[in-house]
Formats: structure tokens, sequence, C-alpha cells
């Protein structure tokens, strides 16, 4: 098989997915908003079953559900032939997910559900199913082919599931007023917890190590201070300990070139005044941001009072994990 065979057929593999996302669209329809429903009132979990394919879909649903605010795990059909029905209550929400809506494993299972009590939403490729009929909700999620040209393989389904388990995530995401926060509290050991928990507080140098020197000293004194707290920069403060302007080695290569004398020069004369600061409480990430777009390398943190309490660097948001 040529490579260019081989680009034909991913690319019509993507096309034929990408169609597939664009059917789905219309069962976004009353049956959704009231699986929506069903799942935002849910006192319990939502239980997520799946075989197969079907069921490497159905855990990562969970897995999204669970993570955006909305407690989930799944369950194996085999598995729960064997005990582990007994993770189901009535206050639960079972979410079966099955192509042809007839997967006998499954099928098995529902009439203990529905004696448990829980509310059941089936999600498959045909309204007429027997899951269709013995759900309390149905999500119809039909594609008019599967990428596989045997239209064996379960390919263009399985993404359009998966894409529907998403739509009804974020749904309820939005639903309950998920914040950024929110989720990084469920993402703790990842660098989306860091991006999303940590303050300039927690990373910025403090006390001694912010650098600072006064404006009547020379641009001598500003170097050794740049100097003995590496970063870069300085903070430049009047006789009341307000920052008033900042000196970086960007402005030293500046004052360089114009051959001034850095032993004579104040630094009020060739500070830079209008400077970028930030607050401790201002989010890591955030300061990542302004620091990227005003292709800064260093920030003063000031408080309320105008005063330099902490100072930062790309380096420092390096090793706290969130650059």
């Amino acid at each position: 098989m040529s490579e260019t065979n081989f680009i034909s057929s991913a690319q019509r593999v993507i096309d034929i997915e990408r169609q597939a996302i664009s059917e789905i669209k219309q069962y976004v329809d009353v049956n959704f908003d009231t699986a929506c429903q069903a799942m935002f009132d849910c006192q319990g979990r939502i239980i997520v079953v799946g075989m197969g394919k079907s069921g490497h879909v159905g855990n990562k649903i969970a897995a999204t559900l669970a993570s955006t605010g909305t407690p989930a795990f799944f369950v194996h059909p085999g598995e729960a032939s064997h005990g582990d029905l007994g993770m189901i209550t009535k206050d639960d929400v079972v979410l079966l997910i099955s192509n042809s809506g007839e997967t006998s494993e499954i099928l098995n299972i529902v009439p203990v559900i529905k004696r448990i009590g829980a509310y059941i939403i089936a999600m498959t490729g045909n309204a007429q199913c027997s899951m269709a009929k013995l759900a309390n909700c149905h999500i119809q999620v039909t594609v008019s082919q599967e990428a596989c040209p045997l239209g064996l393989a379960p390919t263009a389904s399985t993404t359009a599931t998966l894409v529907m388990g998403d739509a009804l995530a974020v749904a309820l995401l939005e639903a309950r007023g998920f914040t950024a926060d929110d989720f990084a509290l469920s993402h703790p050991g990842g660098s989306l917890g860091r991006r999303l928990l940590l303050t300039l507080d927690d990373i910025m140098h403090k006390e001694t190590q912010v650098p600072r020197v006064e404006l009547n000293q020379t641009v001598t004194a500003a170097l050794f201070e740049i100097s003995a707290k590496g970063l870069g920069m300085t903070s430049v403060v009047d006789g009341f300990g307000r920052m008033v302007g900042i000196f970086t080695d960007g402005d030293l290569r500046r004052i360089i070139e114009q051959r001034i004398d850095i032993h004579s020069t104040t630094i009020e004369n060739v500070m830079t005044r209008k400077c970028t600061t930030a607050n401790p409480e201002m989010l890591a990430a955030e300061a990542l941001n302004i620091m990227e777009t005003k292709r800064i390398n260093g920030l003063i943190v000031i408080d309320s009072q105008n005063r330099p309490i902490g100072a930062l660097n790309m380096q420092d948001l390096l090793k706290a994990g969130v650059l």
C-alpha cells in the first residue's frame, strides 16, 4: 500500500467521522434535556455501563463527568452480574451505552437496576432497541456509516458517542457553575492543578529576596542588587518605600549602547517608570499570561500601598510547573 493510499484512507476516515458528529447534533433535543436534568438532580452517582468499545468510551465519559463536577464511575456489565451491581443504589442514575441497544450483557442486568429503583438513561444508535424501550430516557446517537470499510469495527459510532458524552458533561458543568478552582481540586497532582491553584504569593521571592534600590542610588548600585538577587531586575522605590519604577537587564543594555556613565548616573534617570506589576493574590497562570503578552521576563509584586513585597521571573514559573 503506497503512502498516498495511507493518506487517502486516513482522510476518508476523518471525513466520515466529522460527518457523524454533524449528524448527531439533531439528537440534542428534549430527550437530551431530560437526561441532563435527571443527572443534575441525581442525589447519588452517575453509573456508566458499556461493553466492548462502548465500555472504553463509557469509561472516558465517566472520567470526564467526575472531573467536571458530576460524581461518576464506570461499571463493567460482566462484573456487575457477579457482584458489582451492589455499587448501584436507588439514588443513582445509570447511563447504559450500546450502539445496537441489544447488548446481552447489559440487558441481563437492566431488570435488577429497575428493581433497585435507579433512573436509567440509554444512549444507543437505535431508537427502537430494547434498551431504549426499557430506559426512563433515551438519547439517540445514530450515524449513517462507520469509518471501517467493512462496517464492522465501531469507529464513527464510538466517536459520536464520545462527543455526546462530552456534551452531557459540559452541559452539566455549566449548569452547576463549575469553576476553574473546582476543576483544580480534582486534579491537585497534575500540571492543571498547579496552573489553576497557585497564586503569586505561593511562589514569589519575599522579604530580603526582593530586589530594590532607591531613586537616588546609582546605576552601579542597581547592578549589584540585580546580581545579588538573581532575577534580572530590581524595583525602584521612593523615600517611603513605594515603587516608582523598575530597572532590568534590558534597560542596562540600552544605557550601555548610549554610553551613559553608570557610576555617576542615578537610577531615577534611566529606570522604566510605567511598569507592569502584580498583586500577591493573582493566579500564577494569570501572571504567566501577562508576561507572555507583554514580552517581559519578570514581575514585581506590590501591596495595597504600592510597596514591593515580592518578585518572580519565568524561571520561578517553570520550577512551579506553571510554564
